[in-house]
């Protein structure tokens, strides 16, 4: 892993010759939220303050019982869920990724290749985390599980990326949320990789595409797979954990949601080979602000994710975005500066 200073990728993002695991984090302070003797936050408010969005790969609704997914069904039951989200068609992992953090379709977003091919540089539509940086300085921490979304590796002030993949054997989600417990850590101490990590992020996105990966190079009802949404599963719970240990998770939403579906066109990791198949994925809101239990019964894409974590956030969207806010999954409904009005903010 290589860790730059933040001048030079930024210099990087105009001359599209720096491709790196992290650029540097600046901003706010850590906020550690209080909680009571309980667990549960002192008080509510209208928005949370750290968004985890979990992005999977070869999930569907029968993933569940395929494999022990506890932590998966407990998102569920405590939250708001579909399993009928709509991916993009055909559910490639590059073109659905930038369709999830640009609120685009492919067709707009244009993104229709599903290898890192350098010389296409950055997408150029904003993403979801150029819009958290626009507005406050708002940190993203992306950890990144295949080395084809380096395209979408862009630098940019607020957001730190790490990316591993099938290239490095030694990467699996345990792997992974290594990385991530190795970052808070950092991030907290204020030591960073010889340079300022300060802040903890208000969005971490956390892709774990391993039970893709098994399903498509072993079958959908093999022991691969099966030990894959057991593996998964249990990253998610970490990465849960771990907020837990920072009295951050009381205060936090928790978005699930998969580029593809249990037969998505997922490349096989051993031949290279694509799959043809499901477009449906689940798509799930839990935690701070969210209604629980709530079956969603208005239609979700995976390009609405972006402007409801904004909302999620107590951020405005942005009228270019097709990403709409899943409004019916909040408890406090009604669009943010309605919200703010009702608050008492300005």
């Amino acid at each position: 892993m290589f860790f730059i200073p933040r001048i030079i990728c930024l210099l990087a993002a105009a001359l599209l010759t720096c491709w790196i695991p992290f650029n540097v984090s600046a901003g706010s302070s850590p906020v550690v939220p209080s909680e009571s003797s309980s667990g549960k936050p002192t008080t509510e408010s209208a928005y949370a303050e750290s968004v985890i969005l979990f992005v999977l790969e070869g999930i569907g609704q029968g993933s569940p019982k395929a494999g022990p997914m506890p932590v998966l069904n407990r998102l569920v039951k405590e939250g708001s869920a579909t399993w009928s989200a709509q991916t993009v068609a055909p559910p490639l992992r590059l073109p659905a990724m930038a369709t999830l953090l640009t609120g685009l379709p492919v067709d707009k977003h244009g993104i229709t290749w599903d290898v890192f091919e350098f010389s296409r540089g950055y997408p150029r539509p904003p993403t979801l985390f150029d819009y958290l940086d626009l507005s406050g300085g708002r940190d993203s921490a992306i950890f990144f599980m295949d080395e084809s979304l380096y395209q979408l590796a862009k630098p940019a002030p607020y957001t730190d990326y790490q990316m591993c993949g099938p290239l490095k054997p030694e990467c699996s989600p345990e792997r992974l949320v290594s990385y991530i417990r190795q970052y808070f850590r950092k991030a907290s101490s204020g030591h960073g990789y010889g340079h300022a990590v300060p802040a903890l992020p208000h969005l971490l996105v956390v892709h774990l595409p391993d039970a893709g990966r098994a399903g498509a190079a072993h079958g959908w009802a093999s022991k691969e797979y099966r030990e894959a949404l057991r593996s998964v599963d249990q990253a998610m719970g970490a990465v849960l954990g771990l907020f837990k240990e920072h009295g951050l998770l009381a205060h936090t939403t928790v978005f699930v949601t998969a580029l593809s579906g249990t037969r998505g066109a997922i490349p096989d990791a051993v031949k290279g080979q694509p799959m043809t198949g499901s477009v449906l994925v689940p798509w799930i809101a839990s935690g701070a602000g969210i209604k629980a239990g709530h079956v969603i019964r208005h239609p979700v894409s995976i390009l609405d994710t972006g402007a409801t974590v904004m909302r999620t956030l107590g951020l405005e969207t942005h009228t270019e975005w097709d990403s709409r806010v899943v409004e019916e999954v909040f408890r406090n409904t009604g669009t943010v500066a309605a919200v703010r009005r009702r608050d008492g903010e300005h």
